[in-house]
């Protein structure tokens, strides 16, 4: 009896084209921005071969797209246009319903230099503006007549401000800053004159959210 030889059957899947590793990535990095700037804003990644059908992922739908969708005019554009700008970002759009979106988008090239995708960011914008709009009520002031008044002693806003600018050349807060950084700010400080002020020691506890007690400790 002859043994036959058994082959393996091919699937359907092995006769498709591979698919793009560099779309693989991308359909990552959507998933992180997604997961990151939720729930306000809109990652989409779109591949710019496919534009009847380029909606590849979309992660925080603002718009109501689905994967599978078309291009969008812009996208379209790009695929026109290899001279197309690859990034365009903070430009005004508005999502179906009507609300304002600030959008971003991001083209992706081959290593041919050829438009293949493009990341899409948009961020729905109503919910901060009447943030914003509640801000700018409950910190209106009024002027009034009569002297000046100030609740805060004589060269406490000197005091905030350079504590203010030491943070800043660190790139932190006040509030951040570790025990050796502080104890370098009070130097700066004493040799400013600043601990001459009334109730420095106060003020310096105050925005850096210690004690006072901390305060003289870093002095030393």
């Amino acid at each position: 009896m002859t043994r036959g030889r058994r082959v393996a059957a091919r699937s359907p899947a092995a006769t498709s084209p591979p698919r793009d590793p560099l779309i693989d990535q991308l359909e990552q990095v959507a998933k992180g921005l997604g997961e990151t700037l939720a729930p306000f804003c809109e990652v989409v990644l779109h591949d710019l071969t496919t534009p009847d059908h380029a909606i590849l992922a979309i992660h925080n739908n603002l718009s109501g797209r689905r994967v599978g969708d078309p291009a969008t005019e812009l996208g379209l554009a790009r695929i026109a246009d290899p001279a197309y700008p690859q990034v365009i970002t903070n430009y005004a759009n508005m999502l179906p319903d009507g609300r304002q979106a600030k959008s971003t988008s991001i083209g992706i090239r081959n290593a041919a230099g050829d438009y293949v995708a493009a990341l899409c960011l948009n961020v729905d914008v109503t919910l901060f503006r009447g943030v914003q709009d509640m801000l700018a009520q409950f910190t209106a002031l009024r002027t009034r007549e009569g002297p000046p008044e100030s609740l805060a002693p004589e060269g406490a806003a000197a005091i905030r401000a350079r504590i203010d600018q030491f943070a800043a050349r660190r790139a932190t807060t006040p509030r951040a800053l570790a025990a050796e950084e502080r104890r370098a700010l009070l130097r700066e400080l004493r040799q400013a004159g600043c601990l001459e002020i009334r109730r420095a020691a106060d003020i310096i506890a105050a925005h850096l959210g210690v004690s006072r007690a901390t305060v003289y400790a870093d002095a030393k």
